[in-house]
């Protein structure tokens, strides 16, 4: 389990009341920069209604901000108890769907894989001729998990203005400590990529320097790289339009694996023995038995109101307290806050797939660890 979903788990393991807030927190305009303003009252009214507690209130009242340096719109996920705040999310984009404003005995992540319905390390790497920064993001976060600012050498960067034999000489000079410094932006990019298993490098910066640190690329890292026409180092440049189009890079890999995915599942289709499962009642038990690698939730589809049982132990979830197994039951909850909770509670990966996705029309599936039990 990655270190993300392992600390989704241990929330999951911890008795509520919580407090699950799912709320825009984008301040372009007037309007906006108004409802900000009362933004946290409206919210702690909302959850005072239901049940939360004084220390509950203020922990999300004082966390219920705006976002600096993230471009509008943005969101904000908060996980808050016994008057701490466990998770705190700024989210690039708009509200996947609805707001939440909830207390209750189960935490409620599902808006943090509908926002942003998968995760992995990315590099964003802007490079200059005199050296360049690098950053390590995830997927699910709006803010860069490490930043490393690479500093080439900068004398004779510019080409001697004079003519015949020195230019040449001062010109090659120059040529040298370009590719100097480039190499070293992309010896540190082969680094990162190989230590944090990234998906995707975006590159960005000078036109010459780019193409100096992709040729010195590792060939798997060459692989990874998708290059943004920008000079993002250069005075006067956008970094919100920049911004805006790694999140479609981010977004194109994001498809793309989700598309990998939902041709495992159309492959399983009609095979007599099956390491896929689809509809409700199968998908939860495949569940129980941790038998779920991957579970696929369509986006909509999901019967708003279908609830599940959660469960305070193993098995996790249930359609009926029948199949509680001696686990005590926590309450009945939205069907995909118990599935999402199940999977991440048995080291699967909970995925929320485009409306219509998933064959047949069904709303939820589960790629298997091991073949599905015989049908009849």
């Amino acid at each position: 389990m990655t270190s993300r979903f392992h600390r989704y788990a241990e929330l999951f393991k911890s008795t509520g009341p919580w407090c699950t807030v799912y709320t825009d927190i984008s301040t372009g305009t007037v309007d906006s920069l108004h409802a900000i303003d009362v933004l946290p009252e409206n919210i702690c009214r909302e959850l005072e209604q239901q049940g939360a507690s004084k220390a509950d209130l203020a922990a999300v009242e004082a966390a219920v901000r705006p976002a600096e340096g993230v471009p509008d719109p943005v969101c904000r996920y908060l996980l808050v108890r016994d008057g701490a705040v466990e998770i705190d999310e700024v989210l690039p984009g708009p509200l996947a769907g609805r707001g939440v404003l909830e207390v209750g005995e189960v935490p409620d992540l599902t808006p943090l894989f509908r926002h942003r319905p998968d995760d992995f390390p990315y590099v964003v790497a802007e490079v200059g001729r005199d050296g360049g920064e690098i950053c390590l993001e995830y997927a699910s976060r709006a803010r860069a998990l490490d930043e490393q600012q690479i500093e080439g050498e900068t004398e004779h960067l510019k080409k001697f203005p004079g003519g015949g034999w020195s230019q040449g000489r001062w010109q090659r000079h120059t040529e040298d400590v370009w590719r100097r410094n480039t190499e070293q932006v992309a010896e540190q990019i082969d680094k990162v990529v190989a230590e944090s298993g990234a998906q995707l490098v975006v590159l960005a910066g000078d036109l010459r320097a780019r193409g100096l640190v992709e040729d010195q690329l590792s060939k798997a890292t060459r692989a990874l790289v998708s290059v943004v026409d920008a000079n993002t180092r250069a005075e006067g440049s956008q970094s919100a339009a920049f911004a805006h189009q790694v999140e479609g890079r981010v977004a194109e890999v994001i498809a793309h694996r989700q598309h990998e995915l939902l041709e495992r599942l159309a492959e399983q289709q009609g095979r007599p023995d099956p390491t896929a499962v689809s509809g409700i009642e199968p998908v939860v038990s495949a569940l129980q038995q941790a038998q779920a690698e991957t579970l696929l939730i369509d986006d909509t589809h999901l019967d708003a109101e279908q609830e599940l049982l959660a469960l305070d132990a193993e098995p996790w979830v249930a359609v009926t307290e029948s199949e509680a197994v001696g686990a005590r039951v926590l309450g009945r909850v939205p069907a995909d806050a118990a599935l999402v909770r199940a999977a991440v509670l048995t080291d699967g990966r909970p995925v929320f797939v485009p409306p219509g996705a998933l064959p047949d029309s069904t709303d939820v599936a589960a790629l298997l660890r091991w073949r599905a039990a015989p049908a009849g």
